[in-house]
């Protein structure tokens, strides 16, 4: 190819630095433009980084808005003062989109000094900042992290249904909806259905998708939607093959995003977090003692509350641990149907939290898999057995000792990156208040 045949092959911002001396093609957002009289310096930004146009002639008439979308084709040529090295020398640059004058607020600064609300209002548009922009590139190497790994331990991933005839939780919480002549819920969890496809001879499961909470919470701990990342394993002795599970999958996860999001790390100015040493676990009576102990703080019965569960991550960390533990054992009361009682202590279960960071990022445990005991529980509950006969089913056919755990994508992404809100570690939170965009 002719060094002054114009490209027409799209690179990204982030390769322009290869190609010195090359025709090359870039298409994405203006991100600042700067006039030094008989000159123009236009930054373009698209996926991956940034890179600076320079124009010049004609070019210089376009009156280009910032965030207009453009194409611009040129030579890179090295430029010392450029970011990244190199600078493309425009030959022609085509106005693919114009974008309104003025904008919300400015996306070209470091930070976005903006509140939360205002974001979320402008979503699309605040997305685009670079540094929101890492917050979701971490979110899905996180996810694609938990799949690979879980892939490889021989998990099938499952898709199941997000409506549902009943709640998996119990009976509160459920988001009612219309279903033809019936009344239907939108999934709590994906509970059940994990549970039928271990039964169903697949013996390990994963699934990554949506789950529903009609939880009047207004905090920056809860989403009334959250992404779930879900397991569920068969053939298990106990719970702490699914917290040895849960620590293994996390240590690769973590690493993954450190190797393949350094960039937006640094961007965020975030250390990446590396599990060297065990996750500590400790029952919740043995927390509610750490506790009362360390800080004097009294907490409700067979649980923690959110200062609690920040002040036993604090204690952890201060004892040379990561900031994170599993909390095991609790009450009956207060975990669902399904949680298979202790051996040892009946009223306790062999259930489980991992806090990260002061907060609950997964809940799991070992559960019923006997089936009049499974009844007995959906009894003891007020509730109708004959109104989970669908579920009872697989449990009257052969159902191996079994349990999993679920972790919020958005919790473990907002600990992760010490955001201040989850819904900062949402793309389009849906909470209390808040339907659109």
């Amino acid at each position: 190819m002719s060094i002054n045949k114009e490209s027409k092959v799209r690179v990204l911002c982030s390769t322009v630095s290869r190609c010195e001396g090359r025709q090359v093609a870039i298409q994405g957002w203006v991100h600042g433009v700067r006039h030094l009289g008989q000159v123009a310096f236009m930054d373009v930004r698209d996926r991956s980084g940034i890179v600076q146009c320079v124009l010049e002639g004609e070019w210089l008439d376009l009156s280009l808005t910032l965030e207009s979308v453009v194409a611009v084709h040129g030579r890179a040529v090295p430029a010392a003062k450029a970011a990244n090295g190199v600078e493309i020398h425009a030959d022609r640059v085509e106005v693919l989109n114009r974008a309104a004058s003025p904008l919300p607020f400015d996306l070209n600064k470091k930070h976005l000094k903006v509140r939360l609300e205002t974001m979320l209002d402008h979503r699309v548009l605040s997305l685009r900042h670079r540094k929101a922009h890492s917050i979701f590139t971490i979110q899905s190497a996180l996810a694609g992290a938990f799949r690979e790994y879980l892939t490889r331990d021989g998990f099938t991933q499952i898709f199941t249904p997000k409506i549902v005839a009943s709640g998996t939780e119990g009976g509160s919480n459920l988001f009612p909806i219309n279903y033809f002549e019936h009344t239907a819920y939108l999934a709590q969890s994906p509970q059940f259905y994990k549970q039928m496809m271990v039964g169903a001879g697949y013996e390990r499961v994963f699934e990554i998708g949506p789950v529903y909470r009609a939880e009047e919470h207004n905090t920056s701990r809860h989403l009334n939607e959250y992404i779930s990342l879900d397991a569920e394993v068969g053939f298990i002795r106990s719970e702490e093959e699914l917290m040895d599970l849960e620590q293994e999958m996390l240590k690769h996860m973590f690493d993954t995003v450190a190797r393949q999001c350094e960039d937006e790390f640094n961007l965020l100015e975030v250390e990446s977090l590396a599990l060297t040493a065990d996750i500590p676990r400790m029952t919740v009576a043995e927390a509610h003692r750490i506790l009362e102990w360390k800080y004097g703080k009294l907490s409700p019965k067979g649980d923690l509350d959110p200062e609690g569960e920040r002040l036993l991550c604090q204690y952890v960390a201060e004892n040379n641990q990561p900031g994170l533990v599993f909390l095991t054992r609790y009450p009956r009361e207060i975990r669902p149907l399904y949680a298979m009682p202790a051996a040892d202590e009946p009223e306790l279960t062999a259930s489980f939290d991992l806090l990260m960071g002061g907060l609950e990022i997964t809940t799991g445990g070992q559960r019923i898999h006997e089936l009049e005991q499974l009844i007995a529980s959906i009894r003891s509950r007020g509730l109708n057995p004959e109104h989970f006969d669908s579920y009872l089913e697989l449990f009257r056919y052969g159902m191996p000792p079994h349990g999993g755990f679920a972790i919020g994508l958005e919790r473990l992404t907002s600990r992760l990156l010490g955001l201040g809100n989850v819904r900062e570690a949402s793309a389009f939170p849906r909470d209390r208040n808040r339907l659109t965009p």
